[in-house]
């Protein structure tokens, strides 16, 4: 089946009524408790399109949340899942091997920072591969402790709930928590107390006095850190801070994560973040884009690292699923092909140029920030920093209702966030941008 036209269409108003009729009876069947930001049902989906069951033609920039990077129908993805559920859809890895994960580990092993010999596990989901990743640290350190930041996402399971920071909805009415994790101030150089220039410095020295003091490095095992935090919203650490936490875990044995399940593999403009600040992680978690919209998650790191933990430690049932190795195959294969690390470089130069011309001291922009196709527009009360949660949901209800997909994220809700696919056109991005456009004029 070809691709859908790589065009807005509004054949109905949106929702329209049969996506209506189905959400009736979605609320029938699953639970209220799984929420959904634009309610359409869709059809079919491929580049920067997706298709509801209404025949709108919606712009998509969100890519399910970082997954689909190289489109939901990718000719490379959907060809390599084809043939291996023709062979197989499952034996368990544990059970019985087979090649297509070797295969998939060996990318990971070439592909992550750093050129030290390497071991790579397979999982499913991106809070499967934090734990596990914490899991490995601890048995390789023999410790108990963890490190987390403030307004940091790692999952939702009871161990990554806990390291992550936000209450509601990720935590509120879930306790008690997982112990022995710690969690230090974020540097949030757009609201930092004491300005930007001394974020870094403030935020590394509030890390090295919880570490040494309060826990004792001695109890850690492991520091980690998305590299550019993402439900908390989109935070882009200061110049040298990631560098500076890496050297002290580094200097007192602690074994540092990158959790780069929504920002790696070309998604900020860089095959992975952590090389934009010329950080080597121990560890490194990756998911989403790297199952190029099938389940798929993977913790690779330092040989003896990863090689610490007795056969059988680690796995699932799942793990390294042979239908989503072949789909990680098709994505990877695509992301190098396609050059779509540099494509990331040139969505961030148009969407950067184009908003970049609505803020101004009143405006209710409080901040755009990002990199590659990882951007953020920060809304704030027009000539203060106080987050304004009511603009961003207006905003992004404008741009649903005119045909174009935009999440909300951020811990105060006040952040709406680019994530398009990075096969997107520039003339379909450039569409997109001018509804968002739109509504933030209108908003303001």
């Amino acid at each position: 089946m070809s691709q859908p036209e790589q065009r807005r269409i509004l054949a109905t108003t949106i929702p329209g009524p049969i996506s209506q009729k189905l959400h009736v009876q979605r609320a029938a069947e699953l639970s209220s408790g799984l929420g959904v930001a634009m309610p359409v049902f869709i059809e079919r989906a491929g580049g920067g399109i997706l298709v509801d069951v209404d025949g709108n033609h919606i712009i998509d920039l969100a890519s399910g949340i970082a997954v689909t990077s190289v489109g939901a129908s990718d000719p490379a993805v959907v060809r390599r899942i084809a043939e291996q559920a023709e062979r197989f859809t499952h034996t368990c890895f544990l059970v019985t091997e087979y090649e297509v994960a070797v295969d998939v580990a060996a990318n990971l092993n070439r592909l992550t920072p750093g050129d030290h010999p390497k071991r790579t596990a397979l999982f499913t989901t991106g809070a499967e591969a934090v734990e596990n990743a914490i899991k490995i640290a601890r048995t390789a350190t023999g410790r108990p402790a963890v490190i987390v930041l403030g307004h940091a996402y790692h999952g939702r399971t009871l161990l990554t709930m806990t390291m992550t920071a936000k209450n509601v909805p990720y935590k509120e009415g879930f306790g008690p928590f997982a112990p022995e994790v710690y969690r230090v101030p974020s540097p949030y150089p757009y609201r930092w107390p004491s300005g930007p220039e001394n974020c870094a410095e403030e935020a590394l020295a509030a890390l090295r006095d919880t570490v040494i003091t309060e826990v004792g490095a001695n109890n850690v095992a492991a520091i980690i850190a998305e590299p550019i935090q993402g439900e908390g919203g989109f935070i882009v650490p200061p110049p040298g801070y990631l560098k500076a936490v890496q050297e002290f875990a580094h200097e007192h044995g602690i074994v540092f994560i990158a959790d780069e399940i929504q920002t790696g593999l070309g998604r900020t403009g860089a095959l992975f973040a952590c090389e934009h600040e010329g950080v080597v992680p121990d560890l490194i978690t990756t998911a989403k884009a790297l199952g190029g919209g099938m389940p798929l998650s993977a913790v690779t790191g330092r040989a003896e690292l990863m090689d610490a933990v007795p056969a059988g430690g680690l796995g699932g049932t799942y793990a390294g699923n042979p239908v989503a190795c072949a789909a990680a195959l098709g994505a990877l294969e695509t992301i190098e092909r396609e050059q779509l690390v540099r494509k990331a470089q040139e969505i961030e130069a148009d969407v950067l140029r184009r908003l970049g011309a609505l803020t101004g001291a009143n405006s209710v922009i409080g901040e755009i920030r990002g990199r590659g196709a990882m951007l953020a527009v920060e809304f704030v009360k027009p000539g203060t920093r106080a987050p304004a949660p009511a603009i961003a949901r207006q905003v992004a209800s404008q741009c649903h209702s005119e045909g174009v997909l935009v999440l909300v994220c951020g811990t105060y809700n006040n952040v709406v966030r680019l994530l398009p696919p990075l096969v997107i056109s520039q003339e379909l991005l450039s569409d997109g941008l001018d509804v968002l456009e739109r509504a933030i004029k209108a908003a303001s």
